[in-house]
């Protein structure tokens, strides 16, 4: 049987235009009110009516998600870690992916559902900040240069890959090749950045990295460039795999030959032979923080930003450990 208002606010011992005001995130509550409000909803497992929130506020409680592609794997855990982080905010997820017809078309899409907001997830960036936003649109973008227009949650890609450079140059190698993702992703970018610095600052050999798409299959086909590298950081693990199996039809061993490191820490990293060093993402993190600015600015006008550290998990394709 669906719980209603009425049933609230007679566990609660207030009145129905109390929880009503809860409901709807009304200030005119006292906090000890609200609380006992909040718990009784917890407790009875009362969701509001979206359609009848819609016309008391003016809101749908939907965002959009707007991606160019699901089929890496960073794209569907953000999606994933996106859609849960919504649903924890009682707000539902509205996805689109950008086709022939542009982001404008994609938003236009989105609007059409009357979404709250929007999410722009990270290759899909490169498309945001070339058009104006529309007005009536809270945006918030993953992975970002910083513009005034939106707000920008991201992992700090750049601080985990110079964690992934001194790694490598603290095992003793004399500097550390690159298999950098493709030209235009700000990640991609942002990666092979900590790592030039990282080795610019101790004043190692900067070797031209080499470049793939991020899939395995791009990882395999762009070994053939690291011939002369004794240590590899991959820009993600897709394409790290491909680098091992390359690695080994050529009979280089790894770590013993070849240390290699990759970057994200996906499901089965650890399952790679041997098991992959990689810089994790932390992929709940970023979801939980790109929802929380979104529903800042939509029912707020807030803008927040955030930055996701990426931390440096170590096994056996760098050390042997």
């Amino acid at each position: 049987m669906r719980v209603s208002m009425a049933d609230v606010a007679a566990a609660a011992g207030v009145s129905a235009q109390t929880v009503s005001r809860v409901a709807n995130g009304s200030p005119r509550v006292d906090p000890a009110t609200r609380a006992r409000v909040e718990k009784a909803m917890a407790d009875l497992g009362y969701r509001m009516h979206r359609a009848a929130r819609a016309l008391r506020t003016g809101q749908t409680s939907t965002i959009g998600l707007v991606v160019s592609t699901l089929a890496s794997v960073g794209n569907s855990r953000m999606l994933q870690a996106i859609s849960e982080a919504a649903a924890a905010r009682d707000y539902a997820l509205a996805v689109v992916t950008v086709g022939e017809r542009g982001i404008r078309d994609a938003f236009a899409r989105l609007r059409s559902q009357g979404v709250d907001g929007a999410v722009v997830l990270n290759e899909a960036t490169d498309l945001a900040r070339v058009v104006d936003p529309p007005a009536d649109l809270h945006l918030v973008v993953v992975d970002s240069p910083p513009d005034e227009r939106f707000s920008i949650v991201q992992t700090d890609h750049a601080g985990g890959a110079r964690a992934a450079t001194e790694h490598l140059l603290g095992l003793g190698h004399a500097t550390v090749h690159h298999l950098a993702g493709p030209a235009g992703s700000f990640a991609a970018a942002e990666r092979e950045r900590g790592w030039r610095e990282a080795l610019v600052d101790v004043g190692a050999p900067v070797p031209e990295p080499a470049r793939g798409d991020w899939t395995s299959a791009s990882g395999h086909r762009s070994a053939a460039a690291l011939a002369a590298a004794t240590a590899v950081f991959v820009a993600n693990d897709q394409m790290a795999l491909g680098v091992l199996r390359a690695l080994a039809d050529a009979g280089r061993r790894v770590p013993d030959d070849v240390a290699v490191v990759g970057f994200d820490d996906i499901v089965d990293a650890a399952e790679f032979r041997p098991p992959l060093t990689t810089v994790r993402q932390d992929f709940d993190a970023l979801g939980r923080g790109v929802v929380e600015a979104l529903v800042s600015a939509i029912e707020r006008g807030t803008a927040r930003a955030a930055t996701v550290p990426a931390v440096l998990v170590v096994r056996a394709s760098s050390s042997g450990g």
